[in-house]
């Protein structure tokens, strides 16, 4: 958009907005179900509380804060504290995807995992559960899989690590 244009109808709003909002929670929660809701959710927050027209500045401005203010709630929500400052300008109008090889490297680091730290990556990471659905699949309270998780990441990094060596 042009510097001084306005917005004057709420479709052109969330058609200009919706892929950078998705891209920027994508790149913060890590999974497709969890990015949905919460775009929703920002657009749902945000669409009431403007009034047309407005500066396109105002109205980015406005959706960054409400970025900020759903991601807060969601690590609140989830995970019990929020996640450090989020930096709504740090995701740009592409988001590229891991070549082939960063692939096989990430296949061969879980093959490499004993298999209840493979199980947690693979729910959490590949197949986009929640802590709540892969704790259910792999009969374990929430809190008990956030903690494998950590240490299933932790493992998986010093593997990583041990392969590049």
């Amino acid at each position: 958009m042009l510097e001084g244009a306005t917005y004057t109808d709420w479709e052109t709003i969330y058609n200009d907005n919706v892929v950078r909002v998705y891209r920027l929670i994508f790149a913060r929660v890590g999974n497709r179900p969890d990015a949905e809701d919460l775009t929703s959710e920002v657009f749902v927050k945000s669409l009431p509380n403007l009034s047309l027209p407005s500066p396109v500045m105002q109205v980015t401005a406005y959706i960054n804060a409400a970025i900020r203010s759903v991601l807060a709630d969601h690590w609140r929500r989830h995970y019990g504290a929020p996640q450090a400052d989020v930096e709504v300008d740090t995701i740009g109008p592409r988001y590229d995807l891991p070549s082939v090889d960063e692939s096989g490297r990430a296949g061969r680091i879980l093959a490499l995992l004993p298999d209840r730290s493979r199980a947690i990556l693979e729910l959490r990471f590949l197949r986009g559960c929640s802590i709540k659905e892969a704790a259910r699949e792999m009969g374990v309270t929430p809190g008990n899989a956030k903690i494998l998780q950590h240490r299933a990441l932790l493992l998986a990094a010093e593997v990583g690590k041990r392969m590049l060596s």
